[in-house]
């Protein structure tokens, strides 16, 4: 029996989908390509169908994750109006520090992975973090962008390597001050 139209689409992106939660929980030498099909709920052979390897995998999965920060800033925008990076501040020091690894932003968890990755994966990164950078300068200074992003990535990051929830709780609130008092001063 031939597939349904979308079947081939919809069984890539959900095997997409597992494989970047698998790469966030675990990081990229946690997971092999069983593992990554076992997660997916597909054979070995099935995930062959859709990614020549393992690192083909990785590339598509941080170039979804990073595309669906953009995605996540381009609506706290649209929602959230001028307040937008005080909202996002709060989401990203709350929601994104408290959810499972495997439902943690790409742009924490898989960086580390990414700067040992090969040129295909750390281009994907790149791409879509320039158009993040954009979304976040939101016409103001890319400079303050990048700093933004990268005190939420690291606090997040080392909140969630602290063993004591008191020190990971310091980390968050030390960095949501930081974060909104930079927001104040581009304002």
């Amino acid at each position: 029996m031939p597939p349904r139209p979308g079947q081939k689409e919809e069984s890539r992106a959900r095997i997409l989908a597992s494989a970047g939660r698998g790469f966030r929980a675990h990081g990229y030498g946690g997971l092999g390509v069983d593992g990554l099909a076992k997660e997916a709920g597909v054979t070995s052979g099935a995930f062959y169908a859709h990614f020549k390897s393992k690192a083909a995998a990785f590339t598509a999965a941080v170039g979804k994750g990073m595309h669906d920060l953009l995605d996540g800033i381009c609506a706290f925008q649209a929602s959230r109006g001028a307040e937008w990076r005080a909202a996002f501040i709060d989401f990203y020091l709350t929601e994104r520090l408290t959810c499972a690894l495997g439902e943690s932003c790409a742009m924490q968890s898989l960086a580390t992975d990414v700067a040992r990755a090969d040129p295909e994966a750390r281009a994907a990164f790149e791409a879509e973090f320039r158009q993040v950078i954009e979304a976040t300068a939101h016409g103001g200074p890319r400079a303050e962008a990048i700093a933004l992003l990268a005190l939420l990535s690291g606090g997040v990051s080392l909140a969630r390597a602290a063993q004591d929830p008191a020190l990971a709780a310091e980390i968050a609130d030390a960095v949501r001050v930081a974060a909104l008092e930079s927001v104040r001063r581009s304002q």
